[in-house]
């Protein structure tokens, strides 16, 4: 490793200090015994600069925090003014400007019916309270005995207990299973599992009428179906068609159970649309958002959700109907601001017509290698792509998870300036909005060779 400096201090001597007291999130640390550790001194735009020098392109958005690229000045500038006025409060019983903002803008944007806007600090607190929140109402509203939730295979929703209960990704739900609420799974309408010739509308019917049997048997003692609108993105970038929401707000309707959306990966403009809900016209019960919420600069998420459910906790004190969940940084003001500047710029700026043509752009330069005889899959939806690495093409046989095809991706990335960070054996893009077709050609050049290093 490099002893070039950049600014005072060697970047070993980073590497070493971090090594010697930091405990890194979804890592095995011991992988660092021989995969670098890369300290970062700044962003740019669409890339990060490493304390060696080095520039890598930032192709997941830091994950997937990052629309406007790092250190957009407008967001900065307004996270600068914040800091000389008001820095924190507590949230109960005092308010200020920038909530208020926040929250009225998010009532603007979201779609029809979300009136109501609680703060939380990251996405996995937001799925916590929506859990909660659905969970209280149907007590507050009579119906102890609903104390279960619905979730598709596949999905996942986060790392503190209540969101890993919801969610359906073996790595990381494995060993707390024994923490962890059973929700109901329900086959997920991911187009990749479906039959041969079959359309992505016809596998949504198909997995609407399964969901439908399920909530027959159990819509009863079920709170809420909880989905990611479109893609499912930790895990695999699962994708399939908006009418799959349609019909599962029509069931949800039906056998009088909420619908709780997960739009923290894939709104802000994720999907090709400001919210992912807004590609199927519907709007549920919930919606988490977080990520992209800040421009990636600080933590925050919010829980929207309707009148009707607001209405349920709203009595006497001594009913002891209050939804009494909080956190100490419950509405941040920077964060409240540093939201706030981020939403202006999609006011302000055409980010959507501008990614309309950036995933045309992606799409085009990723086509080509369908054709590779590893990979089974190309999927896209808006600014998320991903390609499907396999073993055998014509039986999609997957390669064993110990070869770590991902991770070899990853490094030839890193030796080549790019952030790569597959899933597994999925090596996927969701970069900043800000990335020009230039980087585009770049991102997609270096993940290309580093498969063909992958599969060798």
């Amino acid at each position: 490793m490099t002893d070039t400096l950049f600014g005072s201090v060697p970047v070993d001597t980073l590497v070493a200090r971090d090594l010697s007291v930091l405990w890194h999130p979804c890592t095995q640390m011991h992988d660092h015994e021989t995969l670098p550790m890369v300290p970062v001194v700044r962003g740019e735009g669409a890339w990060l600069v490493g304390a060696d020098g080095k520039r890598y392109l930032d192709a997941v958005s830091s994950w997937w925090t990052n629309l406007f690229g790092h250190a957009e000045p407008r967001i900065g500038a307004a996270l600068k003014d914040q800091l000389d006025r008001l820095e924190h409060v507590i949230f109960a019983g005092f308010t200020h400007e920038p909530a208020l903002e926040l929250a009225e803008e998010l009532v603007r944007i979201t779609p029809p019916g979300l009136e109501r806007v609680f703060l939380a600090d990251n996405g996995s607190a937001a799925i916590e309270v929506a859990l909660k929140m659905s969970f209280h109402y149907w007590l507050n509203r009579g119906h102890g005995e609903k104390t279960r939730f619905i979730a598709l295979t596949g999905s996942y929703h986060g790392e503190t207990l209540g969101a890993l209960s919801v969610s359906d990704v073996a790595l990381y739900r494995k060993t707390y299973a024994p923490l962890l609420l059973t929700p109901e799974l329900a086959p997920s309408p991911d187009t990749y599992e479906g039959e041969p010739g079959e359309s992505p509308r016809e596998i949504a019917a198909r997995r609407l009428g399964e969901m439908r049997a399920i909530l027959e048997r159990h819509a009863h003692e079920t709170c809420a179906v909880i989905v990611e609108p479109l893609v499912q993105c930790a895990g695999g970038m699962r994708m399939y068609d908006p009418s799959y929401l349609t019909g599962l707000r029509a069931l949800c309707d039906e056998f009088q159970v909420h619908l709780i959306a997960d739009e923290i990966a894939v709104g802000f403009g994720r999907t090709g649309t400001l919210f992912a809900c807004e590609q199927a016209g519907i709007a549920p019960d919930f919606m988490c958002l977080s990520k992209g919420l800040t421009g990636g600069f600080l933590p925050l998420s919010a829980v929207l959700t309707t009148q009707d459910v607001y209405a349920a906790f709203y009595a006497e004190y001594a009913s002891g109907k209050a939804f009494l969940h909080s956190h100490s940084y419950t509405g941040n003001p920077l964060a409240c601001r540093a939201a706030t500047a981020t939403l202006k710029i999609f006011r302000d700026d055409p980010v959507l017509e501008r990614n309309r043509a950036l995933a045309a752009h992606m799409a085009a330069r990723i086509a080509p290698i369908a054709e590779h005889p590893h990979v089974a899959h190309v999927r896209q939806t808006g600014m998320i792509a991903a390609i499907e690495l396999v073993a055998e093409k014509a039986s999609r046989t997957p390669f064993p998870a110990a070869d770590r095809r991902g991770l070899r991706v990853y490094r030839h990335g890193l030796a080549n300036g790019a952030l790569l960070r597959p899933l597994g054996n999925i090596v996927y893009f969701m970069p900043p909005y800000v990335i020009t077709e230039v980087e585009i050609d770049f991102m997609v050049d270096t993940a290309m060779a580093g498969i063909a290093k992958a599969v060798a």
